[in-house]
């Protein structure tokens, strides 16, 4: 009999998950976030919400929510892929600040992925990095069947962009013109960082217990997040962040089901899209990541830059995991740099900057 059912299911649960938090706890226990001035208290972090919706349903029927901004004839497409235990308001700066510059030049499009957001929940075995690469496959068909797109993932966003170059490299021949890849890698996330983490008894505990008695797991899914989330909150933050984007991006996090949690936990340490670096080898790219990151240490993301020819690194000092938020017009300004070498290599016109249109007139 094992440990779970010697002690009963629930009480198993809340062992391991003490147990677990632990030694989450020790792995970041230098680490905290450093709450500084508040310069976002007149910030609308609840804009998204009032754009466009539509369902895109995937192959195995989990619905996805998709949002998109800008003209829906525009030129050209660029798609958001959030990360893990994320949604798509975690590019909240990239739509407001993205969306002013290019004006109707450029569409928008931001999803939650499956188990996370607005999007439907997902079985054990969809919950892997592949089959995200094929719900991003299915959204780029729904959304923009035609023109070029660009595509940006961050953490395990740009896992599922990987994922889906491997599965799909004629999309990425004829439609995907140029590719974002921020605070990610193609593999080995178990091995570096704190995402050496994932290798653990208490975590392989927890799968186990989400596959036999999921309700049980998410009754207590206070004890459960204790070994998860105090390396994600650790690793979100580099330097001082406004108290109320520290709450934003909590939030995020604390309305992720644990089962989603645990799900994804098991792709994640085995994760390995290395054969999708051929594919996107001549694809221009941006690579960016904080120096500060302790999920994906910048030398994961160095090699990732080398491995793509045509790719721009950027390092952000000081930047944790969460580069979109802690440093967004840093990472704006990357995105838009991206967007417009990825257009002038297919000899198209580069989306307008409303800014300089603004100031010209």
């Amino acid at each position: 009999m094992n440990l779970l059912n010697r002690l009963g299911l629930f009480g198993g649960v809340a062992g391991v998950a003490a147990i677990g938090a632990l030694a989450g706890l020790n792995a970041v226990k230098t680490a905290t976030t450093r709450r500084g001035p508040e310069i976002y208290g007149d910030e609308d972090f609840t804009l998204m919400s009032r754009d466009r919706s539509r369902i895109v349903d995937t192959e195995d029927g989990v619905p996805l929510l998709v949002r998109e901004v800008g003209d829906d004839d525009a030129p050209l497409t660029v798609i958001f892929v959030h990360g893990y235990c994320l949604r798509m308001e975690s590019w909240h700066f990239q739509r407001t600040q993205l969306a002013q510059r290019w004006g109707e030049t450029a569409r928008l499009v931001f999803y939650d992925q499956r188990g996370h957001g607005g999007s439907g929940a997902s079985t054990p075995s969809g919950s892997t990095i592949a089959q995200l690469g094929r719900d991003l496959a299915a959204v780029v068909d729904a959304v923009a069947p035609s023109g070029p797109v660009v595509l940006v993932g961050h953490s395990m966003g740009g896992m599922t962009i990987l994922a889906a170059a491997r599965q799909f490299p004629e999309l990425f021949e004829d439609r995907v013109i140029g590719v974002g890849l921020l605070s990610t890698t193609a593999a080995g996330l178990n091995k570096s960082g704190l995402g050496r983490n994932l290798n653990n008894p208490v975590i392989d505990a927890f799968r186990l217990a989400v596959r036999t008695a999921p309700g049980v797991v998410q009754q207590a899914r206070g004890a459960a997040r204790a070994i998860i989330s105090p390396i994600l909150r650790a690793a979100s933050y580099g330097t001082e962040v406004s108290p109320r984007l520290v709450e934003f991006s909590d939030g995020m996090l604390n309305n992720v089901s644990v089962i989603t949690i645990v799900n994804f936990l098991e792709t994640l340490e085995l994760h390995d899209e290395s054969e999708s670096l051929s594919v996107l080898a001549d694809t221009p790219a941006l690579v960016l990541c904080g120096d500060a990151d302790m999920i994906i240490p910048f030398p994961s993301s160095k090699a990732l830059a080398t491995a793509l020819h045509r790719s721009e690194l950027v390092r952000v000092r000081d930047a944790g995991h969460l580069v979109e938020l802690e440093f967004p017009q840093v990472t704006s300004d990357a995105i838009d740099r991206l967007v417009r070498r990825a257009v002038s290599s297919r000899g198209g016109a580069a989306p307008v900057d409303e800014r300089e249109r603004t100031d010209a007139g």
